[in-house]
């Protein structure tokens, strides 16, 4: 009832004022002007920049907003939308088109939960990761388009089967008591995968997101990871193993959140399926390998979803005024569920700040890091929790914190440096030296690393 609630005041927020949008599909031109457009319209408060491009030359372009674009502020969380990934599921694609617009003529009304939300996040916004695939499922149109026409990029490769298999290496590694998080990426992995995935991989590794959304078609539900089946007995394309993560009602509450925004994803039944509460785990669902949304949980430190969000791949535009109305608040609610569980900054006894420190949470086995100025964030449910931030060359520290429902904890580590003993040398006769020559020294702090690899 509360979570109802909470969706209905935001809707009620985000009506007063709200400002008459456009409703069209955007070829690529007019996608590229569009976003052009709302930086026009609040130079201040956003930024436009190219991530790489396409198999055919297209920018894969990111539109942000924050009250100081190109710069991460320390303990402001960085989250990320990512739209049309299949060519021709679309409506994501105009969807983040509005969001975008909307955030843009919301703020510049001075609505105080718009304003806040970008003074206190920097938001990226994809609206297209794949507009090869887009232009040829858009020159079909909506009355014509086949169900995979335009689905995969100019190569013919689907880009959500193109990120390197972690689970695999996950799953191994957890019988073996092995690395849970940041888990590395094959030698040849520039070779396996598209321009566009790679453009992606090098995006993610450049930014410390906490929490993301990728917006596809073709059913109307809320998937969590994993995505991939952990049994891998199984061999069918289409099997349903429950895959859960250490984080998983963690996700559920995320996915959640979305579906009870959603004019109607919570009801459950859509498109022919039924998911309870308009949710569902990945793998539960299909197993899926090399997936974005696995990939993001096992190589950065973000929480990614994929939003199903219509039946129809390619909704007419006289659909697309219903579905907007139907998805803003829950654009908008998910954004801010980047606000909840912990953060803040791991320094040394300087108060320098450690880039790549481990947060470890006792009972909950995947860990995240700390990002290049040593601030951290980490997402979770409210509730008491033990908390430990470790570092090469400094002793770990753990604290003890509470989580409650609204804003995130502020929890701070300075770590002190390690004093080892040195090791004993050895004269060229091979003869110990005498005991007293054994010395204490102070290991150089362990110099800084990226948060990603």
């Amino acid at each position: 009832m509360a979570q109802w609630l909470r969706s209905l005041v935001g809707a009620l927020l985000l009506l007063e004022g709200a400002a008459a949008l456009s409703f069209l599909h955007h070829r690529y031109e007019e996608m590229v002007q569009a976003l052009f457009r709302v930086q026009s319209q609040c130079p201040y408060v956003t930024r436009i920049y190219s991530i790489g491009r396409s198999v055919e030359g297209r920018h894969l372009y990111v539109l942000e907003f924050s009250d100081y674009p190109g710069i991460h502020e320390p303990l402001e969380p960085e989250f990320k939308y990512v739209g049309n990934m299949h060519g021709n599921e679309v409506l994501g694609r105009e969807l983040l088109l509005q969001l975008s617009e909307f955030l843009c003529e919301e703020y510049r009304r001075g609505n105080e939960r718009i304003t806040h939300l970008i003074h206190d996040t920097r938001i990226h916004i994809m609206p297209s990761m794949n507009p090869d695939g887009y232009e040829v499922a858009a020159k079909q149109g909506p009355d014509s388009n086949g169900y995979l026409t335009g689905r995969n990029n100019a190569n013919g490769v689907d880009l959500n089967r193109n990120f390197p298999d972690l689970n695999t290496f996950m799953y191994y590694s957890g019988e073996i008591n092995g690395r849970n998080h940041h888990i590395p990426l094959p030698d040849n992995w520039k070779s396996q995968v598209e321009p566009e995935t790679l453009a992606v991989i090098q995006w993610i590794s450049s930014y410390n997101f906490v929490l993301s959304a990728n917006l596809h078609g073709g059913a109307v539900v809320a998937n969590y990871p994993y995505d991939k089946s952990q049994d891998q007995r199984f061999r069918s394309h289409r099997r349903t193993v429950n895959t859960p993560t250490p984080d998983d009602k963690l996700f559920q509450k995320l996915a959640k959140t979305y579906s009870y925004a959603h004019g109607w994803m919570h009801r459950g039944w859509n498109c022919g399926d039924y998911f309870a509460d308009g949710i569902t785990n990945g793998a539960s669902w299909y197993s899926l390998s090399k997936g974005m949304q696995d990939f993001n949980y096992l190589y950065t430190n973000c929480f990614e979803i994929t939003l199903e969000l219509s039946c129809n791949k390619f909704p007419p535009e006289e659909d697309l005024e219903r579905q907007w109305m139907a998805n803003r608040e829950a654009l908008v609610a998910f954004i801010e569920e980047v606000h909840q569980g912990i953060k803040g900054m791991v320094s040394d006894e300087n108060n320098n700040g450690i880039a790549g420190a481990v947060i470890s949470v006792q009972g909950i086995s995947h860990d995240i890091t700390s990002g290049d100025m040593g601030d951290y964030f980490r997402l979770l449910l409210p509730g008491t929790y033990t908390v430990t931030a470790s570092a090469e060359g400094y002793q770990p520290q753990t604290v003890t914190t509470t989580v409650g429902p609204a804003a995130p904890s502020l929890v701070h580590f300075q770590l002190k440096q390690d004093v080892v003993r040195k090791a004993p040398e050895r004269k060229a006769s091979g003869t110990r030296m005498n005991n007293k020559a054994l010395q204490k020294k102070v290991v150089p702090r362990a110099t800084r690393r990226g948060t990603q690899r």
